[in-house]
């Protein structure tokens, strides 16, 4: 591989990158079609060194998902993060078997089109949540938790996989893969609790490039090791080399180090799944078959998330947009039916198929995820079918009845310094919040509040939203706060409304709902700073005076 192939496959990599965040995509899927275009173009031939390349973007996307997994944070939901993912993965999996079985697929390609089907994207996911700033909510925890579920399961899959060389592979086969399996995990415990700490902190960790070095030695030494002698694969001995670090005081800095370097061999990784797309007239015959898949993903995982959701107790909205946010495929599945492909377990065609139904996938549960409010308000009222009459995800309320008080709309930052002041000012208020670490807090300090959504008219109806003085909404949500205006429309017309708003179009589009007044952070920013200059001039001794204090008050509010 020379100079002039490497240079092709990153300018490939970051046009189509780029046209993929100009679409709102996952710039992965933007990875997948620069490989189909240089191998249909033929500037690829022989794709194997991108695949040995690409091994090691694996090995370290895995190596970092050991270090960085918390298994405390798969609990968070109790037995609902448990029993919703299994059942989803299960149900999904049966489904896709005997879908895959009616499509004309044998019985060992069926399973690996099963499996790769149930599995959803963490990166996708967690990326997407966090630009709606849903990522903190209770639906958004929800589906973490699932997806961190999903990960363990699919590294399980990945270990079991790995030792199957052939198809004639028997339960003593498996039952060494057991025992090898557990053996491994002491040795990683013991490693991590006696060894590593003390190795890293007497040799390594006094030295910042050493400490990138060695880490990376450690990774992709062990999963040789692994991957040889023991007979599992490569991407098995990075996810436990990672766990091995994970309680190495230095693993935050290891981590955000070593992932640019991950980021750049994941490219190459995507690049050589691109290209298994172009398999000439076939893709024809795989086109069909990978829309039918891809349909099953976006509208059928969806509906088994919702319902078995609505089973446990949650209300429709948060069934709905969690089963939205798990309608994709996951790049493990991707990595899964690449490691059939390469044991030779399944053909080239259905390695194919699915990567095209990952990339399909992932395009349209993009959107899905980005306009899942606008979704709900569409169809929220046909959905009561997944809602049980007693609801498990029940009103919290920590907060008597009021009358003539202010409602505050999340005490996230913003909302915090306002509590503070409404205290102070000994002001009636309460608040609406949806994420449960919040509600826990408040309640503890005996602060009134209320845990739900606020586009649920029964949370405004408990908050007595129709007797308030005033509306504060320090959510940067359009569509809750569309929601909360035409509540206040039909309740309380003389209601003060404060909104925020990220944008200056969305702050216009609440004004012309009827907001009071509309605070735009980057409007605001610059108001301030010309405040600042009007009061203490543009010497800088009064400002720095003044900054020293603002300093103290952002240390202890």
């Amino acid at each position: 591989m020379n100079f002039q192939e490497i240079a092709i496959l990153l300018v490939a990599a970051g046009f189509f990158g780029i046209i993929a965040k100009l679409i709102k995509q996952p710039i992965l899927i933007g990875y997948l079609f620069a490989g189909f275009f240089l191998a249909a173009t033929g500037f690829v031939g022989d794709n194997t060194y991108l695949q040995n390349l690409g091994k090691i973007g694996i090995t370290l996307l895995l190596f970092l998902l050991g270090m960085e997994i918390k298994i405390h944070e798969l609990f968070q939901f109790g037995k609902t993060t448990l029993v919703s993912s299994l059942v989803q993965i299960i149900v999904s999996s049966i489904l896709a078997f005997f879908l895959s079985l009616m499509m004309g697929f044998d019985f060992i390609a069926s399973l690996y089109i099963a499996f790769s089907l149930s599995f959803s994207s963490t990166i996708v996911v967690i990326k997407l949540l966090s630009e709606k700033k849903d990522l903190a909510s209770f639906y958004g925890r929800l589906t973490v938790g699932i997806l961190l579920i999903q990960d363990l399961v699919v590294i399980l899959l990945l270990m079991f996989l790995s030792s199957a060389k052939s198809y004639d592979v028997g339960i003593i086969n498996y039952a060494l893969v057991g025992v090898k399996g557990v053996v491994l995990l002491f040795l990683v415990w013991f490693l991590s609790r006696r060894i590593l700490p003390r190795l890293f902190e007497r040799f390594i960790s006094s030295s910042q490039e050493l400490l990138f070095v060695g880490s990376i030695a450690w990774a992709l030494g062990i999963a040789l090791f692994i991957a040889g002698p023991l007979g599992f694969t490569l991407e098995i001995g990075g996810f436990l080399a990672g766990l091995s670090l994970s309680n190495l005081p230095e693993h935050v800095e290891i981590a955000s180090r070593t992932r640019p370097l991950r980021d750049f061999f994941l490219v190459i990784f995507f690049l050589y799944l691109g290209t298994q797309l172009a398999i000439g007239q076939t893709m024809l015959y795989v086109i069909p078959q990978a829309l039918i898949l891809s349909l099953f993903v976006l509208v059928g995982k969806p509906l088994i998330v919702m319902t078995t959701l609505g089973i446990l107790g949650y209300k429709k909205r948060t069934s709905l947009l969690t089963g939205l946010s798990l309608a994709q495929i996951s790049e493990f599945s991707l990595i899964l039916v690449a490691l059939g492909g390469s044991l030779g377990h399944i053909k080239r065609e259905v390695v194919s198929m699915v990567v095209l139904s990952g990339a399909i996938t992932m395009t349209f549960s993009t959107y899905m995820i980005l306009y899942a409010d606008k979704i709900y308000r569409l169809v929220g009222k046909y959905l009561s079918i997944f809602e049980r009459k007693k609801a498990r995800e029940e009103v919290l309320v920590s907060t008597p009845k009021m009358i003539d008080h202010i409602v505050l709309v999340g005490c996230d930052r913003t909302g915090r310094n306002l509590v503070n002041y409404f205290i102070k000012k000994n002001v009636p208020f309460l608040v609406i919040d949806f994420n449960p670490k919040v509600f826990t807090a408040l309640s503890a300090q005996k602060i009134p509040v209320i845990f739900g959504d606020v586009s649920d008219s029964d949370i405004l109806q408990t908050a007595n939203v129709a007797s308030a003085r005033m509306l504060i909404s320090t959510s940067g949500n359009l569509a809750d706060n569309l929601s909360l205006l035409e509540y206040v429309s039909q309740t309380n017309r003389d209601l003060i409304t404060i909104f925020t708003a990220p944008l200056r179009l969305d702050a216009l589009a609440l004004y012309e709902n009827g907001a009071s007044y509309v605070i735009v952070p980057e409007v605001v920013a610059g108001e301030h700073i010309r405040h600042l200059l009007r009061i203490y001039g543009t010497k800088g001794e009064k400002l720095v005076k003044a900054g020293k204090s603002h300093f103290n008050r952002l240390m202890f509010t």
